[in-house]
């Protein structure tokens, strides 16, 4: 039942790893680029759009053009609904981040020596030494600087993580069996109120993004609870009509069994004159 979740980066063999892990496991393996598909499917969004949250930082212009927040709700959501049916190696630049802090997944940051990933990016690609070794350096930065502005994480703090690995340390089936090994103890050690917690993450992730794909709530300021299917939402101004349209949308999530609409701030009562 356990979730494991990879860093791409270039020259970490993360996809040969995910793949090999996987089917020690006898796990679904998932990419990025398949999550980019699923969510532009789901939430009526552009895989250009989406390409933002997993690829690159994006630029003053494009957070102009491009709503960040939205199609990271979106992709998260699409996300954490794979992770609702485990069994998941999940392989990609943002996933490791967005995990939910339940105790469930594990993120794992790959990382390996500047020149032996290059050396292999220049073998992969036809590029000379120079020419790689650029590629990685502007790679490591560019993706540096993305989860800093997106997610707000030190992509080397290695706190961030559960597992950092080496993957020129060992070999990659080596590295693979380590990781399915350390899913089958995950399996074994975890409660299930912990997996009760991940299905709340999963169930609010789904509900924020039904909000902000709604036209007329959008990025409206909101608390979203959950606990075993019951939803509370908190917010100011959430007062009628605005409570029965949020209490409507949200009851059409799946996995809803009951809806409470709070307003944090009660209307101001109008004197007569």
């Amino acid at each position: 039942m356990a979730i494991i979740a990879l860093t791409q980066h270039v020259g970490t063999r993360a996809f040969e790893l995910g793949r090999l892990t996987a089917e020690r496991l006898g796990y679904r393996f998932l990419t990025a680029d398949q999550l980019i598909a699923q969510t532009a499917q789901a939430f009526r969004v552009t895989p250009e759009q989406l390409v933002i949250v997993d690829e690159r930082r994006p630029h003053f212009w494009e957070r102009l053009k491009t709503d960040t927040q939205r199609v990271v709700a979106f992709f998260r959501a699409a996300l954490l609904k794979e992770m609702a049916a485990n069994n998941l190696v999940v392989v990609g630049r943002s996933v490791t981040y967005l995990v939910s802090e339940c105790g469930c997944g594990v993120r794992v940051r790959l990382t390996g020596p500047f020149k032996q990933r290059a050396q292999l990016i220049a073998q992969e690609e036809g590029l000379s030494e120079a020419v790689a070794e650029r590629r990685v350096r502007d790679y490591d930065r560019e993706v540096r600087a993305r989860v800093q502005t997106l997610f707000n994480y030190d992509l080397d703090d290695p706190a961030n993580f559960s597992l950092v690995l080496n993957t020129f340390a060992m070999p990659l089936e080596t590295a693979a069996s380590l990781l399915a090994a350390l899913a089958v103890d995950l399996d074994r050690i975890t409660p299930p109120e912990q997996w009760a917690r991940m299905r709340d993450a999963v169930l609010e992730a789904q509900i924020r993004a039904a909000l902000i794909l709604h036209p007329k709530i959008g990025h409206a300021p909101v608390e979203v609870q959950c606990a075993h299917g019951a939803v509370q939402i908190n917010g100011p101004g959430l007062v009628p009509p605005w409570d029965d349209l949020v209490n409507e949308v949200v009851s059409q999530v799946e996995g809803v069994t009951s809806v409470q609409v709070v307003a944090d701030e009660q209307p101001v009562t109008v004197r007569p004159a």
